[in-house]
């Protein structure tokens, strides 16, 4: 069984809202899922996309092929995620 991270649409028409789920490969769109790993709403500011990052590298490590949107999701959300860890923030001294 061949499992793909995809985008499956869950909204009304003109106004698309998306569920990140695991299903088969050879489902269909709005079929079944294995698990629902998060949302993604790209109508709204700020935040879009809501993600478990933990149980998509679980799926990742049993073999789950993300689609080439959700690829460039997870990178996108992964690089959000270490850059304020990266650049600590000095504090200032007043004079």
């Amino acid at each position: 069984m061949a499992l793909k991270i995809r985008l499956t649409r869950v909204g009304t028409t003109h106004q698309p809202h998306y569920r990140i789920v695991v299903a088969e490969a050879r489902s269909r769109r709005d079929g079944r899922p294995a698990e629902t790993l998060g949302t993604y709403d790209p109508r709204a500011k700020g935040e879009t996309v809501k993600l478990d990052l933990a149980r998509v590298d679980y799926w990742l490590s049993k073999g789950a092929k993300p689609s080439d949107t959700l690829h460039s999701m997870i990178k996108r959300i992964r690089r959000a995620a270490s850059a304020p860890a990266a650049a600590p923030v000095e504090p200032t001294a007043a004079t």
